[in-house]
Formats: C-alpha cells, sequence, structure tokens
C-alpha cells in the first residue's frame, strides 16, 4: 500500500550563494529520500524557499547598493538554477516573499494570540549606535552564558546548541562594527513557550525512530527548562505585524519562516488546481512528515515549531527530524566570510553533479562532522565511479553492444555464483528499501558499490571477453547476469546519481523514467535492443587538487 510522505526541507537565506556545506547538511538528504519514495511509487511532496526576510538581507543590500527585494530575488534565481543542475527536484521551492504566505504567517500569529499563547510585553532590544539600528539576533555576538563560548550569537550558542535572548550574552557586540551595543525597551509580541513544555517532552520521549543526537539534544534541552521568546523585531524588511499600533515592526524571521512549511503546501494546492489539497499532507494522521536540515536548526524544529503547531491545532507534528552535523572543508570549520568554502555555483561550472553528489552522500555527516577535500573527491571520482561503477558499465555494455548485434543476449543455465550475484542484486534493493527509509544515507549507497565490486570480481572470474571464441552461451549468460545487476545499480543509486542512473536505464533499453518502474529488478528481456553506450563518468586530473585548493580563502574568488 503506497503512503503519503511530507519532506519539508530547511529554508536558505537569500543572501549569498550556496556552499557545500548547506547541500551535505540540507539539501541532498532529502532529494535522495525524495526520489527513492518516488520510485516505491509514494505520493511526495517536497517544499522549500528562499528565506527572503531578515537583518541579513538589508546588509547585504546596503553593502550592494540594492533594495532588500532585488538582493532576495537575485538569489533565489541563483537557487533555483543551483537546484535544477544539481538535480534537487523540489515539487515547489517558492519564497517568504509572497502575499500567500504573509497570509498564512498573520493566520497562525493571530490564531496562538487568540488562544493565550503570545503576549506583548516589553524587551530590551539591541540597538547599534555606531550602525544605527536595530540588530537582529544574530548580529550580535558575545560570550555564551552557558558554556563559555566567546563566539556565540544573539539567538543561539552554536557551540553547545542553546538558543537565547541577546540580554543573556556577556559582552555583547555588534557583529558588523564591534561596538557594544545600547539596549533599549520595545513592546513586542512574545510566544508561550512555557505552556508547551510537558506536552512537547511527553511527545518528544515517543521519538524513538529520530537519531539518537536529534532525540538526546532535545530531551536534554527541555528537561532544563524552556523560556518565552520574542516573535517581533524593530525592522522594516519582513512579514508585518497584523496588529494595529505595531505597523512599524516585523514578525520575527524565526518565527515566520517555518510557517513556511505550511504556506508552501498550500501555495502548491493553489497551483495544482485544488486548494484544499494541502489538508492531505498535513491533517491526515497516516502522512509522515519529514524536517531536513542542519544540526544548528535542531530545537526551531523539535521544539519551536511542533510547539506552535500544538497550539494552532488539527495539524500534523513532524514524524522525523533527520537533522546532519557539519561539514567541514579540508579540515577547517567552514567560513563564508573568509571564503573558505566550496560554492556550488562555482563547482556546478566546472564538473558534474553526480561525482559531487555521490562524494557527499558516501561521505554524508549524519552522525558526526565530516571533511570535504579536493583530494578525496578527486580519488572516490576516479577510484570507485570510473575504475569501479563506470567501468564495469562500460566494458559490459560495450562488449554487448558490439558482440550481440546492440540487444540484450539469451542466457543459459545459472550456476551457484551467477546465481549467487542475482540474488545479491536483489538483496541490494531490499536492504537500501530499509536502509533508506529509515534515513540512512551513506550505508545505503555503500551497499550499492559493494554490489559493484562483486560484480567485477564474477566477471573476472567468468571472463566473457574470452570465453567468447569457444562458449559463447556461457560468455552470453555471464554478461546476462552482468545486465540484471546494471539494471538494479540503475535503480538504487537513481536517489544518488540521477543524472548517470537515467542514462544508464536508456542505455539497457529502457525507455520513459526510472521512477515509474518501481523499486524493484527489472531484468531487460533477451533481445532488448540497447543503446550505443557512453562512459557514465570522467577521469579528473589529480593536478586539480592544488588548483581548486588554491582557491579556499582567495576573497577575489
Amino acid at each position: 500500500m503506497s503512503e503519503r510522505i511530507l519532506i519539508a526541507v530547511a529554508w536558505p537565506y537569500a543572501d549569498g550563494p550556496l556552499h557545500l556545506g548547506h547541500i551535505a547538511g540540507a539539501y541532498l538528504p532529502p532529494d535522495i529520500f525524495a526520489r527513492y519514495h518516488r520510485t516505491k511509487g509514494n505520493e511526495v511532496l517536497m517544499v522549500s524557499g528562499s528565506d527572503q526576510h531578515g537583518t541579513p538581507i538589508t546588509i547585504k543590500a546596503e553593502q550592494e547598493g540594492k533594495t532588500p527585494g532585488e538582493i532576495a530575488t537575485q538569489y533565489h534565481q541563483q537557487f533555483l538554477d543551483s537546484w535544477q543542475k544539481l538535480g534537487i527536484s523540489f515539487d515547489l521551492f517558492t519564497t517568504t516573499g509572497t502575499a500567500n504566505h504573509a497570509e498564512v504567517s498573520c493566520d497562525i500569529f493571530l490564531t496562538l494570540l487568540d488562544r493565550g499563547y503570545i503576549y506583548k510585553a516589553t524587551v530590551s532590544q539591541a540597538y547599534c549606535p555606531h550602525c544605527r539600528r536595530f540588530l537582529s539576533d544574530r548580529y550580535i555576538e558575545g560570550t555564551c552564558p552557558y558554556c563559555g563560548s566567546s563566539g556565540a550569537r544573539g539567538d543561539q550558542c552554536d557551540d553547545c546548541g542553546k538558543p537565547m535572548n541577546p540580554v543573556e550574552l556577556i559582552d555583547p557586540r555588534c557583529r558588523l562594527c564591534a561596538t557594544t551595543p545600547q539596549f533599549k525597551d520595545s513592546e513586542h509580541f512574545f510566544l508561550k513557550l512555557t505552556a508547551f513544555q510537558d506536552r512537547l517532552l511527553a511527545w518528544v520521549k515517543q521519538q524513538t525512530h529520530w537519531r539518537q543526537n536529534v532525540l538526546n539534544f532535545t530531551t536534554r534541552y527541555l528537561e532544563q527548562g524552556l523560556k518565552d521568546r520574542a516573535i517581533t523585531r524593530d525592522i522594516n524588511w519582513g512579514v508585518p505585524v497584523p496588529i494595529k499600533g505595531f505597523e512599524n515592526k516585523r514578525i520575527y524571521v524565526w518565527f515566520e519562516a517555518v510557517i513556511g512549511y505550511l504556506s508552501a503546501t498550500k501555495e502548491w494546492a493553489k497551483s495544482s488546481g485544488n486548494e484544499e489539497k494541502w489538508r492531505s499532507f498535513w491533517q491526515d494522521k497516516d502522512v509522515k512528515s519529514y524536517y531536513f536540515i542542519g544540526k544548528d536548526n535542531i530545537l526551531f524544529h523539535t521544539i519551536i515549531w511542533p510547539a506552535m503547531l500544538m497550539g494552532y491545532g488539527d495539524l500534523n507534528l513532524p514524524y522525523d527530524v533527520p537533522a546532519n552535523e557539519f561539514l567541514t572543508i579540508e579540515g577547517r570549520r567552514l567560513s563564508t566570510s573568509r571564503n573558505w568554502a566550496v560554492w556550488l555555483p562555482d563547482y556546478l561550472s566546472r564538473y558534474d553533479p553526480d561525482p559531487l553528489r555521490y562524494l557527499l552522500s558516501i561521505n554524508m555527516p549524519e552522525t558526526a562532522d565530516t571533511d570535504f577535500s579536493w583530494r578525496e573527491f578527486i580519488r572516490r571520482n576516479n577510484d570507485e565511479l570510473v575504475a569501479t561503477y563506470g567501468n564495469l558499465v562500460h566494458r559490459v555494455l560495450t562488449f554487448v553492444y558490439r558482440s550481440f548485434d546492440g540487444c540484450v543476449p539469451m542466457a543459459g543455465e545459472f550456476d551457484s555464483h551467477s546465481q549467487a550475484v542475482i540474488g545479491m542484486a536483489e538483496d541490494t534493493l531490499n536492504t537500501m528499501d530499509g536502509l533508506l527509509y529509515r534515513c540512512r544515507f551513506r550505508e545505503a549507497i555503500r551497499s550499492a558499490m559493494s554490489l559493484a565490486q562483486e560484480t567485477n570480481r564474477y566477471l573476472d572470474e567468468k571472463s566473457p571477453w574470452k570465453t567468447i571464441k569457444q562458449d559463447r552461451q556461457a560468455s552470453a549468460t555471464a554478461l546476462y547476469v552482468a545486465i540484471i545487476v546494471l539494471s538494479a545499480l540503475s535503480t538504487v543509486l537513481y536517489p544518488f546519481l540521477p543524472f548517470s542512473s537515467q542514462k544508464l536505464h536508456e542505455y539497457l533499453g529502457f525507455k520513459g523514467r526510472i521512477e515509474d518502474c518501481g523499486w524493484k529488478l527489472n531484468s531487460p528481456p533477451p533481445g532488448q535492443r540497447l543503446l550505443s553506450p557512453e562512459p557514465l563518468f570522467s577521469k579528473l586530473d589529480e593536478g586539480l587538487v592544488d588548483e581548486e585548493t588554491s582557491r579556499l580563502g582567495d576573497i577575489r574568488c
């Protein structure tokens, strides 16, 4: 029986290009998951969009002499281009700048206000006298009062993960100019998180299928006690507060951005011609909703957003929040300000998408931080994609195309080794089915590569390119077994490597999309005409390591 799956993906700030940390942390995993479920025949909706509000975008606009809207539009278009080139298959990638999003955000705000979960209070808000602006929480730095880290932000400490209010910081300073901010009283609205303390803790303790780091982190924070949080700010860019007398304030970006998952679903429903279709993903209790984010956003998705949903009522809570850890670059923590990053548009201008998807998948930071290095990227491309998997595909298909009139050969009787290889292909489909269902992507792709390695050993033993002169039937049988494996690999690797998998699917003589063939062993029938094969991957020069690493930290790039 098919399932309905909602895949909610973190909203990137539209104030700069995407980098590999974004992709490994929050954008490749949901695409793998979506492609897998679509191939299984499940009904999938994957939504996200550009987060177009907040101080970072207004500051970027000032730096470039543009309006915030122009900056947001510029990077939103760049995101769309990157998704298309990398193969990130959103059903809708929208923005927080739509009238629809403002309407849904105001509805949730007003409903929570009406039910007593939002209230007014006076708060001391940071104001930089040098920059002459109120500072958003992320533009205030200082020492964390909990762990002592000197680089904590006004909204959260990345080292210990605790969210906070700016007034809690020790020795606060403006991130832009290092001036000590003044704190001015201002009336704002607060989300009454304390009202959900016990209910959230009871709910979280039931989520035994969550990744252990997500579950432990969330439980530990809840047990320490929640604090109410301000949800409006004295800024002029964002969703207006829908209350008379607050026209010059905006709903704080962290509050309205998470509402984007719901507003995007409603926008998708309207575009489908059925405005009520969103309900099937948010109110059907059998639907599973997955939130793919980086670890720095865990608490917003396991505590704050669930509290908002509880307060609003009649909407599904998250089923899973498979947050990834961080990706480092060449052994160092990623830094956009120092250009210690690999920018996705730059990568895509020089290389194919699937090799990057492969490396980030097989080295995915699921339970601990992992590292990206150009040497490892080229090694895995050359030794694994080209020499192991790509060579298997090319030597089988080129030999069959040349020796069997471009058609799938007729197999004879399978011996025990041949049966074992076919059985391994079936087992890999089943094993990866279970792993992908549980969001264990790194282990899943390693299973696929093990199948490719074993099939190479099988062919080395059978040597069909030698036996064809003495025993054409034996050669045909061995090659047919290999073709069965290639068909299985095109299916199981499709979520990870969609471009090369679709090519292989067509080289094998299949029509249409892999997704339409289902998550099963699709053995091409004898006599099926093949397409003339080309190599799936290209070997990369090792000299590129020095060339690419020299770009890191170069502010001219």
